[in-house]
């Protein structure tokens, strides 16, 4: 058997085992009730609710928890512009970076806050190592937070009755960021460096190569901000070929790590969903149908890419396997993994929209590349990023009940709650 399709084997079994289990955890986090790890956490979350000024038994109204987290938001873009401006004058910049440019920095700024992590830049040539671990790392875990804010926000909306509050937005952006995302970017960073991940605070060392001259090696801190750069569906790389690059992602096993962290937390979403509902059935519906569209596309990209190129064939260009190549279609990837690991990793990282990349998608094959288009122009449903994956597939079920229930001539209802036209205007939106 294939190493590719060996790992596929193994990354459904992650999934259907580790995903349920993080799904309820994850729904006692966020419910009102104690939850594991309560003796280490609570004084941390209440240090933290004294030092902003936050009461943790005082829950919001929809209308003041879509302020807080806009509000939050804005002064996250603020804050994180403000760094990348002045990191020419402020420490842990052995490269000797200058201050970014206004327009890139905003646009790095409001792309790392609202979790898009588009890149407008190269990360090793562009900034210093204190916006990469504070400014850009930081936002990597809040961004995730608010996604899954967002998503418990919603759930509660859609399982209380006769309540017209939905949580408060500061305890689950406290408590999904110190018992969720930092156990487990730790866990990862770990488990990284001991691939060969990079993490220190050398600049760029001249060191002599083989065929004369020199080549200038960069460093950083990178295992850690790899670990919540994936855990977090953000995507945004420490180097400007992202998870294609040697010090990001060296092994077949630093691979499979990485796509273990992009696929987790949003597949234990529905599972949370099921147990906040005290509806399991309801959670595994919603699992499944993210888990047949996520392994339908993987499948698809896999065989597509690791058959090779059509066009090539006119020309008599083998692309067989050798003991000195992987075969198939390898424009593009790189030859550690394959065309069928790189395939996985696409199909992955855009059903997710994660947006990291151990390959260029520019150089698929045509049906390889119609998965990766598909996953994207679904919306983040199969299963989507952090959170707000979750949130998509909810609305899709939205309409489902409305169109169902016209259709047998029933009240649309979910839940109990009646879906009538206000709401799939709502869903529409």
């Amino acid at each position: 058997m294939d190493v590719t399709w060996v790992i596929v084997v193994i990354l459904i079994g992650l999934i259907l085992t580790v995903a349920p289990l993080l799904g309820r955890y994850l729904a006692a986090v966020l419910g009102t009730g104690s939850a594991p790890g309560d003796r280490i956490f609570l004084p941390v979350e209440r240090f933290v609710y004294r030092l902003v000024g936050v009461d943790p038994e005082r829950e919001q109204r929809w209308t003041a928890y879509v302020f807080s987290l806009l509000a939050f938001s804005l002064v996250s873009i603020l804050g994180l512009y403000g760094l990348l401006r002045l990191q020419g004058v402020l420490p842990f910049n052995p490269n000797r970076a200058g201050g970014v440019e206004p327009l890139v920095a905003l646009n790095v700024a409001v792309s790392f806050v609202t979790n898009t992590n588009w890149q407008n830049y190269g990360g090793e040539g562009t900034l210093s190592y204190l916006p990469q671990a504070v400014g850009l790392a930081t936002q990597n875990f809040v961004s995730a937070s608010v996604g899954l804010a967002v998503m418990a926000a919603l759930i509660r909306g859609l399982a209380r009755r006769r309540s017209d509050t939905i949580g408060n937005f500061w305890v689950d952006l406290t408590r999904i960021t110190t018992r969720l995302l930092l156990p487990l970017s730790i866990l990862f960073a770990l488990a990284l460096v001991t691939q060969g991940v990079i993490q220190n605070t050398s600049g760029f060392q001249e060191v002599a190569i083989v065929e004369g001259g020199t080549q200038s090696i960069p460093g950083g801190p990178v295992a850690s901000q790899l670990a919540i750069k994936q855990l977090g569906t953000n995507g945004g790389g420490f180097f400007n070929t992202n998870s294609a690059h040697p010090f990001e992602n060296p092994t077949e096993i630093s691979n499979v790590l990485e796509l273990a962290a992009i696929l987790l937390i949003p597949f234990a979403a529905p599972f949370t969903y099921g147990a906040m509902l005290q509806r399991r059935r309801q959670g595994k519906a919603v699992f499944w149908a993210m888990f047949i569209l996520w392994i339908a596309g993987a499948g698809i990209a896999v065989v597509a890419e690791t058959n090779g190129n059509p066009a090539f064939s006119a020309y008599g260009i083998s692309q067989e396997a050798t003991e000195a190549s992987p075969g198939g279609n390898l424009e593009g990837k790189e030859v550690r993994f394959g065309p069928g690991l790189s395939a996985l990793w696409a199909a992955s990282t855009t059903a997710t929209s994660n947006g990291s990349v151990n390959s260029m998608h520019d150089s698929y094959t045509p049906v390889g590349a119609i998965v990766t288009l598909s996953n994207m122009l679904l919306g983040e449903v199969s299963p989507g990023g952090v959170g707000v994956g979750l949130a998509g597939m909810l609305i899709f079920v939205v309409l489902t009940v409305f169109i169902a229930g016209l259709m047998v001539g029933r009240t649309p209802e979910l839940l109990g709650k009646r879906i009538q036209a206000p709401e799939v205007k709502l869903a529409t939106l």
